[in-house]
């Protein structure tokens, strides 16, 4: 049964994601049949790629360490206190997490760049320097924190620590030595989730970093796109997917930590208004990062979309609408991007529900390392290069049986390997949580095992599947390392839509770029609080 279920995903991932790797990589490392892989000094001693490794580990590091420090108050606070509108802030500073990068690249360009909203009132541009990374970074992950945090933490019984209290420790001395290290498990998953899409950050570094910055997965699509450098770019993504597979395998140990048992409580039970002075500043210093590192940036995006000349209308978003306007960067009017990305995103959500719900299907029931094996599988194409994976795309699958190189399928496909790890995080746990006796008295009393996950898991799981369906939605729709190179021209996606206008310069460009980000950033709010009325739990997991 368990192997029955494991073999569409197997198959899904072999052909489409496995596949498509190795070939790209064999494709640069080969040479008249023979690998070489003196290839690795060749590429591993030069000056500009040792800057790039180097740059792509510093700046994780530094966006990590700077996410934890801002987002763990915010941890505290949306955990403990309660306060008027706390599930809708709560929503909204998840936003930023499922928006694309190129639409988080481009709200803060028009924060922080050249005419933007600081460059116009002090004369302050932060554009093409790391600190415009770092804080784009911020403003990524600071839900990461909030959610897998702060999900736990307002579910630890507060009494342990006020126990703690009673018996002579003071407040920093019962928090360390109690709270602490229940906590512990929880921000070690943060961090090696918060360093993992820093470490392949492509988008944000390449609109933000101009020529200067250059991280892993951006060198990578440099090398493969601009300079057909194949061997280079075989070299990088092997040494990226070598760092990802230990940041994974950590990672999956902090999970299983996390799994201990707990004494965990209703969150409804530990949150409770400020008290003092203190309570009521430290909530209100949260609300005001809320504020400057999350509401302004998508609000100056809407509002550079809507500033034109003399004023302010909606002449950009009209714009969208016309070929000829567009006649030098679409071969189509830019508005069929929005269109294009919402079928492609519905299918590659359904592909993502079918592969990754017979995964999670497999995984329910837990076993040995081939089990292991294949979820760690599950979850590598959130760390493998999505532009080899692309590339690779262009090159593999161009022979029948399988010549989809022209095929409007490949686009779905391609954004289904990022959703089927979303739905199989969020339905593994529901899945695991159903009762093993209420399947077996479906099958005792002759049900098929068809008919008892129709009759059983399903009732149980469905709103989690809802929840799975959303997730896989927003980040299909917004993926773009590899759909850059495998969308066709007269069929553009939204992300590749808003690089293509930012590539060209132009009054015109860029405030259509500011309104296709502003449509795209609306899209996802919306999944995004959607899904907020439907979730199944307030754990804090993605």
């Amino acid at each position: 049964m368990r192997l029955g279920l494991m073999a569409v995903p197997v198959a899904f991932f072999a052909l489409f994601f496995a596949y498509p790797v190795v070939a790209i990589v064999g494709r640069g490392l080969k040479a008249g049949g023979v690998w070489q892989f003196g290839r690795f000094g060749e590429v591993l001693s030069r000056p500009d790629i040792q800057h790039v490794l180097w740059f792509t580990l510093w700046q994780a590091l530094a966006s990590t360490a700077l996410t934890l420090l801002i987002a763990l108050p915010g941890a505290y606070v949306f955990a403990r206190f309660d306060f008027p509108c706390k599930q809708l802030l709560r929503a909204v500073v998840t936003v930023p997490f499922v928006l694309p990068t190129v639409v988080v690249g481009t709200a803060f360009l028009a924060l922080l760049g050249r005419g933007g909203f600081l460059d116009e009132l002090w004369g302050v541009r932060l554009d093409t320097t790391v600190w415009a990374i770092l804080l784009a970074h911020v403003f990524f992950n600071y839900a990461v924190v909030v959610r897998t945090v702060g999900g736990l933490w307002s579910q630890l019984d507060p009494r342990q620590e006020e126990a703690a209290r009673v018996l002579g420790a003071g407040r920093f001395a019962a928090w360390r030595r109690v709270t602490l290290p229940a906590l512990g498990p929880a921000v070690a998953a943060a961090t090696l989730m918060i360093f993992l899409f820093t470490f392949t950050s492509f988008g944000v570094v390449q609109i933000l970093g101009g020529p200067g910055f250059s991280t892993l997965e951006v060198e990578i699509y440099r090398q493969t796109a601009q300079l057909l450098d194949l061997p280079t770019a075989a070299v990088l993504t092997l040494v990226q997917f070598v760092a990802v597979g230990a940041v994974l395998a950590v990672h999956a140990w902090t999970v299983r930590r996390r799994e201990t048992a707990l004494r965990l409580v209703d969150p409804a039970r530990t949150a409770r208004r400020p008290r003092g002075t203190g309570q009521w500043a430290l909530l209100g210093g949260v609300l005001l990062t809320v504020l400057v590192l999350i509401l302004l940036p998508l609000a100056v995006l809407v509002e550079r979309s809507l500033d034109v000349s003399g004023g302010h209308g909606f002449a950009f978003y009209r714009a969208l609408g016309s070929a000829e306007a567009n006649s030098g960067t679409f071969l189509v009017a830019p508005i069929e991007a929005i269109g294009n990305s919402l079928r492609y995103a519905l299918v590659a959500t359904l592909i993502a529900l079918v592969v990754g719900g017979l995964a999670a299907a497999a995984l329910t029931r837990k076993a040995g390392r081939l089990v292991r094996g294949f979820d760690a599988l599950l979850m590598l194409p959130l760390g493998v290069s999505a532009v080899t994976v692309g590339f690779g795309f262009l090159i593999t699958l161009d022979k029948p049986p399988l010549d989809l190189r022209t095929s409007w399928i490949l686009v779905p496909l391609a954004q289904a390997l990022v959703g089927v790890p979303f739905v199989v995080r969020t339905m593994l746990p529901v899945l695991r949580a159903v009762d093993e006796r209420l399947r077996e008295a479906a099958a005792v009393l002759g049900a098929s095992p068809w008919r008892a996950w129709r009759e059983v898991d399903l009732p149980l799981v469905r709103r989690a599947l809802l929840v799975a369906a959303g997730f896989a939605f927003a980040v299909s729709l917004g993926e773009f390392g590899a759909t850059v190179f495998i969308a066709r021209p007269d069929n553009p996606t939204l992300p590749v839509a808003v690089s293509r206008l930012l590539g060209r310069s132009g009054e015109l460009n860029y405030g259509q770029a500011m309104a296709l980000s502003t449509i795209l950033m609306l899209v996802c709010a919306v999944s995004l609080l959607l899904l907020e009325r439907i979730r199944t739990d307030r754990s804090g997991e993605f």
